[in-house]
Formats: C-alpha cells, sequence, structure tokens
C-alpha cells in the first residue's frame, strides 16, 4: 500500500513537472531541477503592498514665527527620537578658543533651570523608557532624546530647557575639563589612529581656516574656557533661526504645538540672542601636510598585539553636500571602497572594490587601504587611509598615488553598476533604523530647509554615469593634495614628491638616487 502512494506521488510530480525536471536523489526523494533565478511552478504569483504616491513618506516642515523649523517624519511604533539641531560646530570657533563645541558635547543634560542635576533628567526620561545623547561635529550640534511617544511633552520640554537654560555650574565645567583631558589622552594612545588622522587631514587639507579648526579641544583651551566664554559663543550661535526641532515617529501637528508651548516665546538663560556675531567664512582649501613622528610599537599591548605599523592618509578637494557632483563623488568613494586585511565577508563587505581588488589582494604587508569622503556645505574631502610596516611607507604611498589617478579612467559597467547598487543598499539600510532618520531629517532641514526623500536619492544615484566620474576625478586631481602622516616617518617621501606624483599620468614616485644606503 505504501509502495502504491509512493509510486503516485512521484507519478504526480513528473506530471506537474514534466520528465526532463524531474531528477532522483540518491536518498529517494525527488525535486524538480528547477533554477533558483525561475519562479516555481503552479505557485501563485506574489502580490506586494504599494502606495500611491510617497505622501507616506513626506517630511513635514514647518516655520515658527522665530525662525525655528520643525520638521517631522511619520514612522509607525510606540516610541519616537526628537531632538534639537544647532547650526554650530568647531568650524564656528575662529574668534573663540578651540574646543567650545567640544565643552558643550559633555556639559550637554547636566543641570538646568528646572532639573537640579543630570541624574533627575535621566530619573525623568526613565519614566519614559528614554535615552538622551548630545554629538557634536565640524558643522552640527545635535541634542537627541528616545523615548515613549506619549512621553513627547516631557521630552520636548526637557530638550529646551537643556539647550536654552542650561546652569553650567563651576563644578559642572571642571568635571567637564577632567573629562576632555582623559579623552584626549585616550585619543592619542588608542589602538585605532583613525580619529586622529581625521583631525590631521582636515588640518592639513583648511590650514587654520573653518573645518580645519580643531574638533577635540586642544590642551592649552582646556582651562580657558569658562561660564562666560560658553554664554558668549551660546548668544552668538543658539538662536532659532539657526536651529531645527526635528522629531521622528509622531504626528507633525503634535510636535508642532510643543515647540510653541515649549520653543517659542523662551528666553535663554543667557539673554538675548546676538547672530550679527556668527562667523560666516566659507572654507577656504589650502592642502598641506600635517606630520606627527610616534613610537606606535607600544600602542597595543597583550598576548597578540598589533605590529607597529605607519599610518598615511592622502585627500583632495572634492564638492559640497549642496552640489549636484556630490552624488557621483558618493558613488567613486564607494568604487574605492577597501577596509582592513583582516575584513571578513564576501561582496557585502566591499571585497570587489578597487581598494581590495588592486591593494589588499595584490599587497600582502599592506594592513589598511580604506576610502573616506567627508562633505560640508561649501566644501568636501575625499582621501584615502592606509597602513604598513614603516620600512614599506614609500612603497605604500606610490600605491596610493597610483590609485588616485587611475580614478580618472573610466570605470568598468561592472564596477560602476556593483558601487552604485551597494550605495542605495546601504543607504536604504541605515535609513531602516528611528535615529538614523531622525538625523537625515535635522541634516538636511537644517542645510537646505527641506529634504530629499530616499527614493529621490536612489534615482540621482542610478543616474551617474562612467563620463560622471571620470569628470570630478579630473577636477579633483587639479587641487593640491592634503597628507596626514602618524608612525615612524623615516621613509616617508616628501610632499613635493606626493604633488609630483599626483601629477604625473602614471602616478609614480620621483626616484631617489642615493650613494650610500
Amino acid at each position: 500500500m505504501a509502495t502504491h502512494m509512493s509510486r503516485c506521488r512521484t507519478w504526480g510530480r513528473v506530471q506537474r513537472f514534466g520528465i526532463a525536471a524531474y531528477r532522483k536523489c540518491s536518498s529517494g526523494s525527488g525535486y524538480p531541477n528547477i533554477s533558483l533565478s525561475a519562479p516555481l511552478p503552479g505557485i501563485p504569483k506574489p502580490v506586494f503592498a504599494a502606495v500611491d504616491s510617497h505622501e507616506q513618506c513626506e517630511t513635514k516642515i514647518t516655520t515658527l514665527e522665530n525662525g525655528l523649523k520643525v520638521a517631522s517624519q511619520n514612522k509607525f511604533g510606540q516610541f519616537c527620537t526628537v531632538g534639537i539641531l544647532v547650526n554650530s560646530g568647531s568650524r564656528h570657533e575662529t574668534k573663540y578658543p578651540s574646543g567650545v563645541a567640544h565643552f558643550l558635547e559633555k556639559l550637554a543634560f547636566s543641570s538646568t533651570a528646572q532639573y537640579g542635576s543630570k541624574d533627575e533628567i535621566l530619573l525623568t526620561l526613565e519614566k519614559h523608557g528614554g535615552i538622551c545623547d548630545c554629538q557634536t561635529s565640524r558643522d552640527t550640534t545635535m541634542y537627541a532624546v528616545s523615548a515613549e511617544v506619549k512621553g513627547l511633552d516631557t521630552v520636548v520640554s526637557l530638550l529646551s530647557d537643556a539647550v536654552l537654560q542650561p546652569r553650567l555650574l563651576d563644578e559642572e565645567i571642571e568635571m567637564t575639563r577632567m573629562a576632555v583631558r582623559f579623552e584626549l589622552e585616550d585619543l592619542s594612545m588608542r589602538p585605532d589612529p583613525e580619529p586622529l588622522l581625521t583631525e590631521m587631514i582636515h588640518a592639513a587639507a583648511y590650514r587654520g581656516n573653518t573645518v580645519g579648526l580643531p574638533r577635540f579641544c586642544p590642551v592649552e583651551s582646556v582651562e580657558k574656557i569658562d561660564k562666560k566664554l560658553l554664554h558668549m559663543y551660546l548668544q552668538s550661535y543658539y538662536c532659532p533661526e539657526r536651529m531645527v526641532l526635528a522629531g521622528v515617529g509622531i504626528e507633525h501637528e503634535q510636535l508642532v504645538a510643543c515647540a510653541r508651548k515649549y520653543l517659542l516665546n523662551v528666553k535663554p538663560v543667557w539673554g538675548a540672542s546676538t547672530p550679527t556675531n556668527v562667523d560666516l567664512s566659507v572654507a577656504q582649501y589650502t592642502g598641506g601636510i600635517v606630520r606627527m613622528d610616534k613610537d606606535m610599537s607600544d600602542v597595543s599591548l597583550g598576548p597578540t598585539p598589533i605590529p607597529e605599523l605607519t599610518h598615511i592618509m592622502i585627500g583632495l578637494e572634492s564638492c559640497s553636500f549642496l552640489e549636484d557632483d556630490f552624488i557621483p563623488f558618493a558613488v567613486l568613494n564607494m568604487m574605492m571602497g577597501g577596509g582592513g586585511s583582516f575584513s571578513a565577508g564576501g561582496p557585502g563587505k566591499g571585497m570587489f572594490t578597487r581598494l581590495y581588488l588592486n591593494v589588499l589582494n595584490r599587497h600582502h604587508w599592506m594592513y589598511n587601504a580604506t576610502s573616506y569622503h567627508h562633505s560640508y556645505e561649501d566644501t568636501g574631502l575625499l582621501c584615502i587611509h592606509a597602513s604598513a610596516d614603516p620600512r614599506q611607507v614609500r612603497e605604500m604611498v606610490e600605491i596610493l598615488t597610483r590609485e588616485f589617478i587611475q580614478m580618472a579612467g573610466t570605470a568598468g559597467e561592472m564596477e560602476l553598476e556593483r558601487a552604485k547598487t551597494q550605495l542605495k543598499s546601504m543607504l536604504m539600510m541605515n535609513l531602516e533604523s528611528r535615529p538614523v532618520i531622525f538625523e537625515d531629517v535635522g541634516r538636511q532641514v537644517l542645510a537646505t530647509g527641506k529634504r530629499k526623500l530616499p527614493h529621490e536619492l536612489c534615482d540621482l544615484i542610478s543616474n551617474v554615469t562612467a563620463s560622471d566620474i571620470k569628470r570630478v576625478t579630473t577636477k579633483m586631481l587639479c587641487s593640491k593634495p592634503a597628507v596626514a602622516a602618524l608612525g615612524d616617518l623615516t621613509e616617508m617621501p616628501s610632499y613635493e614628491h606626493i604633488q609630483a606624483a599626483l601629477s604625473s599620468k602614471d602616478g609614480h614616485l620621483p626616484r631617489m638616487y642615493r650613494l650610500f644606503r
């Protein structure tokens, strides 16, 4: 009986899929021989959810009477992320000792007019399952809170108090000095040199101006920054016209109502704002080199220490995020890709990018080769970071200059499509996260007064051609290089030789002849 039923099932499969598509396995079970890229026969066609318009994902923006912008993006769920972004950062410290923005980041969510201490703020947020954070960059300061939607009124009230009514007590400033000193010490000791190199490459590229000013407070400025100086800075930059209240996961009308209640007629603790004192300097790209000779042999101690390495970062001027060329530069950066020599994974981890194929796969002695793109409202910087043994620094620098020159060649159709697909994939994957959507909404509205939606950005990425990549690269190669060098620099080529290599056709460094070795 069982044999008869088995034969019936087998004959049923043969009738359904045909003799040619049927294969008998050694285990006795049968399955259709159909390619994974072809749809299975007899399966109903899937019906996917669709929207008639992009109305559901639009970012709504309202400007209040005092100039403050309120931007929101609805996202279903019981939690929301709300915050205030200020057009203020280390680039605006021309008239002040460097490090004011760094101090304000550390002082954020301390005692305010309404809350006696940071603990009180945290306990208040805890009732709504909330957390808070403050981050400063070269051009933006961001105060953010994630909490339950039903606690929105409390959250906006707390944000208003933290931004406009901080007490800045002497003991809090003294604790911040200690925290800043510790962070500076940690920065020079950590095994990962990327934050320090980023600081150095900006200092080299924009010597003494705007985004080239120190993002971290220099040691000599720690004692100079006090309450009076902080109030002078806040009076100039923390005005409603330079702020955006952004929210994700809440109704726009509800957020606007809270903004009117807590941010419309509030007098800051430092008095009336004086936006006339704002520094409106435009970034001046200078190029240049910043060297830091440093013994890296004891940076990573332990049973398996990282070998002593020299780190080099070479950059060229790209463009601002307001220009049309920003998207081709983003695709170029993705096409270069790269990473560490010990990175695991397949194509999704960038194994088919140029810095993997041309550098890490061919030169086993290189420990890292990674491309970065920094972009601001008036300038940009595309750079490559590499690390290797100090004895091979010259060869490593020549490999990097060759890669820069080869960027100007015609990109292959497959690698260009792969880079565009990977960029769109990364964009959409990041925008699955509520805090990332919040930052994207806030930064775009702060910089441009509006927001480009993900599908618009994907369309712009899809339209990038090989000629666009060649055009922006050719323009970029006309700028002077910015170089940051950290570690044992005995074999480091001169800045003039690096500049000559980037001006040549093949990217080779000028030959050096030595009588004695």
